[in-house]
């Protein structure tokens, strides 16, 4: 069989979550898989380490898809050409986006719907892009695959999709998410923190990611208890505007907010370790794959009571109302204590045992034989 996957989010250095979940689902498909032929249709030259195995075979489309008018361009002109040059029996999309008439049974992974429901989060184009579109992605694919429960029943309420077309595939950890030793998680607050104690926010930097409140939340503990605890905030500034840049500005404490910006996976996989607590006040996630990562890491989790969290945080989080800086700030207290610490690490250990990449790599192959009938 020859399958097509659209693979332009397989950009070394700068991989975002559907970037991880491409390359780590598609890997082991392919390896496992050496009977049939991938071929991964790249906007740009790929990287030597994206071809997982020799039955993999790169093509090169153009334009490079960066904005709407060229990602229209890439979908509705360069990839219908590929997918008719190359006799391809099924195209997987781990991006959401497709074709609108495609000429070959195909499954589309929408991770989550967050543009339909708010605003300011995407570039005006970007949102109306893709609230137009996704719509059309989801109605007239084959099947679709999403990360969570909570994103099956958004998307089937949302997009009036049938329930039984639409499979769910969990998200995974990064393999370097693991428990560090003392002397490693004291070099890390050494290097980071100056050997400070810290909490940790770990996501790129959007209006919905509620970073303003941790912020809020934070200048209340430490004006209520001072110490020598420190926030980290590991991610790129994509929105660092309105209440967000009016709640760094009025921290007496914005001194004990570590700000790193991007680091590499091995640094980010040390510093979730070494930290005291994971803090994830979002107010929207299709997963959230910060409060996995904490869990194989061993690092107790905070985060928001919507969405998918409560499903992928079980039993093993403390539970915050994102909304509110006093709940964060009351949360961030009760972390402080070994024992809840160590309570929530240990179920962590449990609840982490039910997503993998190898589970997502098999649930993904199911649902794409699902898609040819298989």
């Amino acid at each position: 069989m020859r399958i097509a996957v659209n693979t332009r989010l397989l950009l070394k250095g700068k991989m975002d979550g559907i970037g991880w979940f491409t390359a780590e689902s598609m890997q082991r498909i392919v390896q496992s898989h050496p009977e049939h032929t991938f071929y991964f249709l790249f906007d740009r030259k790929p990287d030597p380490e994206f071809i997982f195995g020799p039955n993999v075979v790169p093509v090169v489309l153009c334009p490079q898809a960066r904005h709407p008018v060229l990602w229209y361009m890439f979908f509705e002109w360069a990839v219908p050409f590929a997918l008719k040059k190359y006799k391809i029996d099924l195209y997987v999309s781990p991006d959401g986006m497709m074709p609108l008439h495609p000429k070959v049974p195909t499954l589309t992974v929408i991770h989550d719907l967050n543009f339909e429901h708010a605003t300011g989060n995407l570039i005006a184009s970007h949102q109306k892009y893709m609230t137009h579109w996704f719509r059309l992605f989801a109605q007239n694919a084959s099947r679709v695959a999403t990360v969570s429960e909570y994103s099956k029943k958004d998307i089937t309420e949302t997009y009036d999709v049938k329930p039984d077309k639409i499979d769910v595939v969990y998200d995974g950890s990064h393999p370097g998410y693991r428990p560090h030793s003392d002397e490693e998680k004291a070099a890390t607050r050494e290097r980071f923190t100056q050997g400070c104690h810290y909490i940790i926010f770990v996501s790129t930097i959007l209006k919905r990611k509620n970073l303003a409140n941790l912020l809020t939340a934070f200048e209340r503990v430490k004006t209520m208890e001072p110490g020598d605890l420190k926030l980290v905030v590991v991610g790129s500034r994509v929105w660092w505007q309105d209440e967000l840049a009016e709640a760094y500005d009025n921290m007496v404490h914005k001194d004990d907010v570590i700000m790193p910006g991007h680091v590499e996976p091995a640094d980010l996989a040390a510093l979730m370790s070494a930290a005291e607590a994971l803090v994830y006040p979002s107010y929207f996630e299709g997963f959230g794959i910060p409060i996995l990562e904490a869990m194989y890491a061993e690092t107790a989790v905070i985060c928001s009571n919507t969405t998918s969290m409560p499903e992928v945080g079980g039993d093993a989080a403390l539970y915050i109302d994102p909304s509110s800086p006093e709940d964060i700030a009351h949360a961030i207290k009760h972390i402080q204590q070994p024992d809840t610490r160590k309570e929530l690490i240990d179920k962590g250990r449990k609840q982490r045992l039910r997503y993998s990449w190898d589970m997502t790599a098999n649930l993904l192959w199911t649902s794409m034989m699902r898609t040819i009938g298989k």
